[in-house]
């Protein structure tokens, strides 16, 4: 399973494949949701708060298939937030966000982590970056051009419906 963090949905937006310009992508995100190999903890689905009215819509008819429903990852939390510090200030956890709901969640499901976040190896405490947390908690983490490739994006893609004499 590839756990998405919120940058993957909003940059994909904005920058690379607009909903009405590519909703070829956006389909082939919602069926890897709905087959369950795609999807979003709670924590950071709620994180998204779109301005442009077609990815709120996109994530109002997609929320039951990306979502997440599953609490395992809360027993990791604090695994995690010890992997920024042992003795995080209330600053810092704020400054830390939900993305170690992110990388619990992915750890709880053997799944991966993907993120726009590039690694800062430098960085401690609360200025840790998603890629460097999840090299130390042993969860693969990956940028989304990485899931394209894996999961096999093409513009051309659509979902087989029919047995093969329908096709």
């Amino acid at each position: 399973m590839y756990v998405l963090d919120a940058d993957v949905i909003i940059r994909a937006n904005q920058e690379y494949y607009p909903i009405d310009r590519f909703p070829e992508f956006w389909d082939w995100l919602a069926h890897h949701a709905r087959e369950d190999r795609i999807k979003m903890p709670r924590e950071i689905y709620n994180e998204l708060t779109p301005t442009d009215s077609n990815l709120k819509a996109w994530l109002k008819d997609n929320r039951k298939a990306i979502l997440l429903n599953d609490d395992t990852h809360l027993e990791h939390v604090s695994d995690i937030l010890d992997l920024y510090a042992p003795d995080l200030t209330e600053a810092e956890l704020e400054q830390i966000g939900q993305d170690p709901f992110l990388i619990a969640s992915a750890k709880a499901n053997g799944g991966v982590v993907v993120t726009k976040e590039k690694s800062r190896r430098g960085r401690v405490r609360g200025n840790r970056h998603i890629p460097d947390v999840c090299r130390d908690a042993g969860v693969r983490c990956i940028d989304d051009h990485m899931l394209i490739r894996e999961l096999d994006f093409r513009t051309s893609w659509r979902v087989e419906t029919g047995s093969a004499a329908e096709r």
